[in-house]
């Protein structure tokens, strides 16, 4: 036979082998093919707990570091650490997965409760030292004493 377009007519001849091939050894005899079997199974879902623990542990992290929204952020964070852990525990059961999403929504949520707790600290802190008061108090007395003489502030 002639070949045409580099193709050989004969299988297994023309240099290159193919994966998974009835191929002939040197004695005549042929080896199998091995047949993957696949076992149908329903496609594994995420846990539901673990996905909204995603959330809330970016929600909480966004609303913590804007200063002002770090009371709700702490609030998010914590409910991000429960369904975190909840969304672990929901990932052992077979069928279930998410146990990354879950891992990663409980590390934001507990990084913005820590971010939280410690603006709330550095606050406290400010308004517990006397001195720091006072100079508060001196810098809006300043701001105060530059505004023009028709400006009335209430006192």
């Amino acid at each position: 036979m002639t070949e045409r377009s580099g193709a050989s007519p004969v299988p297994g001849a023309g240099g290159g082998r193919r994966a998974g091939a009835d191929e002939e050894d040197h004695s005549g005899r042929g080896r199998g093919v091995e047949v993957e079997q696949r076992a149908v199974t329903k496609p594994a879902r995420t846990s539901a707990a673990a996905v909204f623990a995603l959330i809330f542990g970016v929600l909480a992290l966004f609303s913590v570091l804007i200063v002002i929204l770090a009371p709700v952020g702490l609030v998010f964070g914590v409910i991000g650490l429960i369904l975190g852990v909840v969304g672990l525990r929901r990932a052992r059961r077979p069928g279930i997965t998410g146990k990354g999403v879950a891992a990663g929504g409980l590390v934001l949520s507990v990084v913005a409760v820590l971010v939280a707790i410690a603006f709330a600290v550095g606050v406290v802190t400010v308004l517990n030292n006397q001195s720091a008061v006072d100079r508060l108090q001196h810098q809006v007395q300043n701001l105060r004493d530059k505004l023009p003489a028709q400006v009335t502030v209430p006192h």
